[in-house]
């Protein structure tokens, strides 16, 4: 059987050329979001799996627990994800989506570690710093991990950039090791 991911991009594509063509990457994402939190739900999950309901009824149990929050275009992608038996897909679909509006918008999600509270001027210009050199709008999400020791981690996608000081004794007791 094929994965859930493969399974889900062709849904994910269709939905973000809708969304393109209407103007409404914002309405779309929010709108996915919600049923991908819904389909996540262990109650409607195992709702959505049952093979003893119609895909009518499925789509219908779905749509009004999300209430208004889906188009008209929307319901009717649940209802075709529902005659495919596909609306276990909803999670991943929507994190496609995601993943597709993030590079029409040229925006990236970027994740700082850092061992000790930033100031707000330090993380503005890091924000400058690494708009700069990723070339995208950056959304900076900054944490405290205390385990650092100091300095920073640094993670976007499948990029690390790990200049804490834990990283660096780690490297370097490899080294001795080795």
């Amino acid at each position: 059987m094929a994965e859930s991911i493969t399974l889900a991009r062709p849904y994910a594509n269709a939905a973000f050329e809708v969304a393109v063509a209407d103007k409404a990457l914002a309405e779309w994402s929010g709108m996915l979001k919600t049923l991908a939190a819904v389909a996540a739900d262990d109650k409607i999950s195992n709702l959505l799996k049952n093979p003893a309901l119609t895909a009518e009824k499925q789509a219908d149990a779905l749509l009004a627990i999300s209430g208004d929050e889906t188009s008209a275009k929307g319901k009717n992608m649940i209802r075709l994800l529902a005659e495919n038996r596909r609306l276990t897909l909803l999670p991943e679909i929507a994190e496609i989506f995601e993943v597709l509006k993030a590079a029409k918008e040229k925006s990236i999600d970027v994740e700082l570690a850092t061992a000790f509270t930033l100031s707000d001027a330090l993380v503005e210009q890091l924000t400058q710093a690494l708009q700069k050199r990723l070339d995208r709008t950056v959304k900076l999400h900054t944490s405290v991990d205390q385990g650092l020791i100091g300095g920073a981690v640094i993670r976007t996608g499948d990029t690390v950039i790990d200049s804490s000081v834990r990283g660096k004794l780690n490297k370097l007791a490899e080294s001795l090791s080795s």
